[in-house]
């Protein structure tokens, strides 16, 4: 039973990992982790949307979390590499965590599903789903749910294994909103769908609007420089104004 306690503990270790660099990172656009144990060292590479908030300035913020990683979980010499998602369309719970910002902004509920799906369709992806169950309506109002599809997404079987999917919870003033996606990443292969098969997608969803221009993928506002947008220079600059002078009639 030695081993197979062992085994048991590793797997342990990872998932408290795991869930330790999802808080941390979460406002680095934190997508996956993945731990590698070797005799030397324990490599573990982190993939975010923002790998400077995780290096941070002269690598402090990384020697940070590496030692915290040491000491919490007894991990001897552990080794973190930092890559930028190439895809933040595909991946699941960047997607969840846009979809509940915006729920928390008190944005339309309808409005944000379709918007977020046709982003992920439109980055490749064979199929996606995004559910959200909760208070969807106002204060008072009963839990309900929203379900937008679109492509080919298998619920039974092998092929379920080959989905993408994450979940996140939203809270706003309302009550809590857990949001579901799925994913079935570009060129992934089924026993039951030739290779080359077409995707087709909704009108609803291929023709939906963005929810708010001025936010940027995870959800923050977007930093517009004076130089690049006239009109934010000519408001910015200031005006000298002399004192006010009475009219005579």
């Amino acid at each position: 039973m030695g081993i197979e306690k062992k085994f048991v503990e590793e797997a342990i270790i990872r998932y408290q990992v795991s869930k330790f660099l999802e808080t941390e990172l979460d406002r680095a656009g934190f997508t996956h982790v993945d731990i590698q144990r070797t005799p030397m060292v324990t490599r573990i590479g982190v993939e975010v949307t923002n790998p400077g908030k995780v290096i941070g300035k002269k690598g402090k913020t990384i020697r940070d979390l590496t030692e915290a990683i040491s000491k919490q979980f007894k991990i001897e010499n552990p080794q973190i590499s930092v890559s930028e998602s190439k895809y933040p369309d595909l991946e699941p719970r960047l997607i969840a965590k846009k979809v509940c910002r915006f729920i928390e902004m008190g944005k339309k509920p309808r409005a944000i599903l379709h918007s977020s799906l046709r982003d992920i369709m439109a980055a490749g992806a064979l199929g996606g789903e995004i559910v959200a169950s909760g208070k969807l309506a106002a204060k008072g109002g009963r839990s309900k749910s929203l379900r937008v599809f679109a492509g080919y997404m298998p619920k039974a079987g092998e092929p379920a294994r080959l989905v993408h999917q994450e979940h996140v919870t939203a809270y706003p003033k309302a009550g809590a909103i857990g949001v579901l996606v799925r994913i079935v990443m570009p060129g992934t292969k089924f026993p039951d769908k030739p290779d080359n098969a077409q995707v087709q997608i909704p009108k609803v969803i291929s023709k939906a609007e963005d929810v708010s221009p001025g936010l940027s993928h995870y959800g923050y506002s977007k930093k517009v420089s004076k130089a690049s947008d006239p009109v934010a220079a000519s408001e910015s600059t200031d005006v000298k104004k002399g004192p006010i002078q009475k009219k005579r009639w």
